[in-house]
């Protein structure tokens, strides 16, 4: 069952970011791998923010301990170019690390929230801690009947739900898959690409695979989106759509919030399966390899 101090570092999370909020020079361009990947993949929503490596300005490299081999190589290969390289990690060999944040499932939001200062993004990381703490706030485990966390993890229950979003939006179907199963231990399949070829044929020669089905439609709905989900009604049972949770003209916060949300989701999810929402043993040894 998920312990009560993974909820309560959820809880916690909104506003815990403690690095340097100082902005590095620009152009900027960033790369991740490990558990540096889904920030990396977020942030690239932030105007300015490429996700390749530049021949100026600054070159982000985020990076869990598993994956310095290859941000080294990274990191090489933008300062041969002429950048000045910023490498943020959970670990690793302390002269190839510049930031230090911390690990495990709930990283993403310590990488991307260095990440928006670092490239001069200030008032976009300040708009997300504010979207996460209304979280915070509706989705606790004391939050009441109305948490909205709890009751998608209990559509989700004994489901394998297919995550699609539009076009600028494709990190978080990864994202929440990523999730699902590290912390809810569920199998998510992320639809990514043109969903149309998928949606229409997917359950053509076997119906039943549609039974029981769910979708959720992340983040804002674009019209190819609307037809998927008007597609996908016809074959599954359920489609949900799960919307930024509040307002916001910032794409970066909206992302993060809703990858907050996902992890709630993915704890309750857990919970309502009596597991922990911590790793398991064997994802330490296999990183360590």
């Amino acid at each position: 069952m998920t312990s009560p101090d993974f909820f309560s570092l959820l809880a916690r999370l909104p506003g815990s970011y403690s690095g340097p909020q100082r902005p590095e020079a620009a152009p900027y361009a960033v790369v991740g791998v490990g558990e540096g990947t889904l920030a990396a993949q977020l942030a690239e929503v932030l105007p300015g923010v490429t996700g390749n490596l530049t021949r100026s300005g600054t070159q982000l490299v985020l990076f869990s301990p598993d994956g310095q081999d290859a941000a080294r190589t990274y990191a090489e290969l933008a300062e041969v170019a002429g950048a000045a390289v910023r490498r943020i990690s959970t670990g690793g060999a302390a002269d190839e690390v510049d930031v230090l944040v911390p690990g495990g499932a709930l990283a993403t939001y310590h990488f991307a929230q260095a990440l928006a200062y670092a490239t001069g993004h200030a008032d976009e990381a300040q708009e997300a801690e504010r979207l996460l703490a209304d979280l915070a706030s509706r989705c606790g485990p004391d939050s009441g009947e109305d948490n909205p966390a709890r009751a998608l993890a209990w559509s989700l229950w004994g489901r394998a739900p297919l995550l699609l979003a539009a076009p600028d939006a494709e990190a978080l179907p990864h994202a929440w898959q990523h999730l699902l199963a590290r912390v809810g231990k569920t199998l998510g399949i992320a639809v990514l690409g043109d969903p149309l070829p998928f949606v229409t044929g997917a359950f053509e020669a076997q119906h039943e695979q549609g039974d029981g089905r769910i979708a959720l439609l992340l983040g804002d709905l674009d019209p190819a989106l609307n037809v998927t989900r008007e597609v996908l009604e016809t074959r599954i049972d359920e489609v949900v759509h799960v919307p930024v949770p509040q307002p916001t003209e910032s794409a970066y916060a909206g992302q993060l919030a809703l990858w907050y949300f996902g992890a709630w989701v993915a704890a309750y999810l857990a919970e309502r399966y009596k597991l922990a929402g911590t790793d398991l043993p064997v994802l330490a040894r296999a990183q360590a390899v």
